[in-house]
This record gives C-alpha cells, sequence and structure tokens, in this order.
C-alpha cells in the first residue's frame, strides 16, 4: 500500500545520506497520505544505502504499525513524526537530519537568526530557527518537546540532536527546508567566526515577507 508515497520517501532518505544531511543510521523521514491518513515513515537500523520500497513503515497516528513487509520497525523516533502531524493537521511530511551545523547549534541550545532572506522559507514567526527543549531519543519527552516549535516555525532544532523541518505539501518540500536550516546554522557559524563571537546583523521583520515572483516580468 502507499507505494508511490513508499518510494518518495525512501528516496529522500537515500539523498539525505549521500548530501551528509545524515551519517551513520542518523535521521528519519515520513509523509502522511491525506485519503487514509496513515504515515510512510522509514525504519530503524537500517543502511540507507540498502533501502528498498518494501523496507518502508507504514502507520496510523496511534501508533500501530499497519504494514511492514520485511518485519522492519519504524523509527524510534516515530512519536516525534506522529505528535507534529497530530499538532498541525496542515503538515504533510516531515525530514529530520542530525546535519554539523544545525547539530553544533543545537547542542549550544542557541536559535539561529534572520541572517539571509532565506530564513522567510521556514515561516519562523518570531523571525529565527528555535531549539525545542531536549527530550531523550525515542521518548515521549522528545514528542512532547516539539509541540512549541513546530507551532513557531517549519524548521527548528532539537537541543543536543538534531534539525526538523516540515512542509504542507510533499517530503520534498520537507528536506529542501531542513537543508535551509543546515545552510542558514553553517552561514551563522561562520559569520561568528569572522566577528570574534559578535553576532551578525540581522534582517528586519518586514523584509521577512512571503516571497512573489516579479510581476514585471511578462512570461509568453
Amino acid at each position: 500500500m502507499l507505494e508511490d508515497l513508499k518510494l518518495r520517501v525512501m528516496n529522500v532518505a537515500k539523498r539525505a545520506q549521500r548530501d551528509g544531511m545524515c551519517k551513520h543510521l542518523s535521521g528519519n523521514f515520513s509523509a502522511r497520505d491525506p485519503e487514509t491518513g496513515y504515515l510512510v515513515i522509514t525504519p530503524t537500523q537500517k543502511d540507507r544505502d540498502l533501502l528498498e520500497v518494501p523496507d518502508m513503515v507504514v502507520m496510523d497516528l496511534d501508533a500501530n504499525v499497519i504494514e511492514n513487509q520485511t518485519g522492519l520497525r519504524p523509527t524510534s523516533e516515530s512519536l516525534m513524526h506522529i505528535k507534529i502531524y497530530q499538532e498541525r493537521p496542515d503538515v504533510r511530511a516531515v525530514a529530520h537530519t542530525h546535519s554539523m551545523y544545525a547539530t553544533v547549534f543545537a547542542v549550544l541550545n542557541r536559535p539561529i537568526p534572520a541572517l539571509v532572506y532565506e530564513i522567510s522559507n521556514l515561516k519562523c514567526t518570531k523571525d529565527r530557527i528555535p531549539v525545542a527543549p531536549y527530550g531523550r531519543p525515542g521518548t515521549d519527552a522528545l514528542a512532547e518537546a516539539v509541540v512549541g516549535p513546530v507551532h513557531e516555525a517549519d524548521g527548528f532544532l532539537l537541543r543536543a540532536h538534531g534539525s526538523v523541518a516540515v512542509d504542507e505539501t510533499d517530503i520534498e518540500g520537507a528536506y529542501l527546508k531542513v537543508c535551509y536550516v543546515e545552510e542558514l546554522a553553517e552561514l551563522y557559524y561562520h559569520a561568528l567566526a569572522c566577528t570574534n563571537g559578535a553576532e551578525p546583523d540581522v534582517l528586519p521583520h518586514e523584509e521577512l515577507q512571503a516571497w512573489a515572483y516579479p510581476s514585471a516580468i511578462r512570461l509568453p
């Protein structure tokens, strides 16, 4: 069931491995089917390079496994994904990575400010990428920790853990957003290095409005 959705989630998981956004067995990805309400999620303890479509797990929002063709269990952080879908019914996909620069600021418990316009893609209501309180991976505490941040922004950090992004359309969009989180974290890291730790200038709130294609460009 949901074979196309399984393929898309699997492909994004493999891409994250190739891009260096996840190393070893870290990170997990999911997407929700709007018709059934089920979510397709990556399995635990499976090398992403070896993932195949039947390895993807189908769950409901009560944490019941509906289908696992190869017998694999869903990621141990499934409760976090489920909590996000429960809190944000508009969300269709979740991407969680352990990328280097984002994780540095997650360890520091330091939100990432609005350095460049790309942060507008994350719909940050407070003009920052927030940090969720610490919750041990795989626990209810981690699931509860995301409640505040996921209502504040589409991309956020997990304290001492990694980063998460959500999207209202598809898993590819969620992955793009988590890549924006990493890019902004890397920029912030280098900006702090260049200023000997002094905070760099940030964009004012009015500059961070939704992007629109230039109306002066006339298409045929």
